[in-house]
């Protein structure tokens, strides 16, 4: 199973500001993602929160064969999400809807990138997808 956690205000897509996260809702994103995995075959679970204690938690179950993380705003300064990733011994992509790079100076640094595979940013709904490909991928040839 893959897991995939997204993290504070993304449960608010589609009333965020729409120049910069677009129309589309969370439940459009995960209708998304579920409609690429059932016709791939894979398994995916869904885990959003705006507490990072609650997504620490998620992440030390280590019950899934790899993860997809938007730690939202935690990107830029969760050690504790950081230090939780680098436990998990399994493929992991950092995914971000925005163009990180070209957002204010403070959104620009990845604390939790360091801890993952790689990192997809500015792609859209469409970040999850590529991650999900790259993820079946590796676990398939392992």
């Amino acid at each position: 199973m893959i897991l995939i956690i997204n993290g504070p205000n993304l449960n608010m897509l589609g009333k965020r500001p729409k120049d910069i996260y677009g129309n589309e809702t969370y439940e459009d994103l995960k209708n998304q993602i579920n409609q690429f995995t059932q016709n791939n075959s894979i398994d995916v679970e869904f885990f959003q929160s705006n507490s990072e204690g609650q997504i620490i938690d998620r992440i030390q179950k280590l019950d899934f064969e790899a993860l997809i993380i938007n730690p939202g705003a935690y990107t830029h300064y969760s050690y504790a999400i950081r230090d939780a990733l680098e436990i998990v011994n399994a493929p992991k992509v950092e995914v971000h809807l925005t163009n990180i790079m070209a957002r204010e100076s403070f959104r620009q640094n990845s604390v939790t990138s360091s801890s993952c595979d790689g990192v997809i940013s500015g792609l859209g709904f469409y970040g999850y997808i590529l991650a999900l490909e790259y993820l079946k991928e590796k676990l398939k040839n392992n």
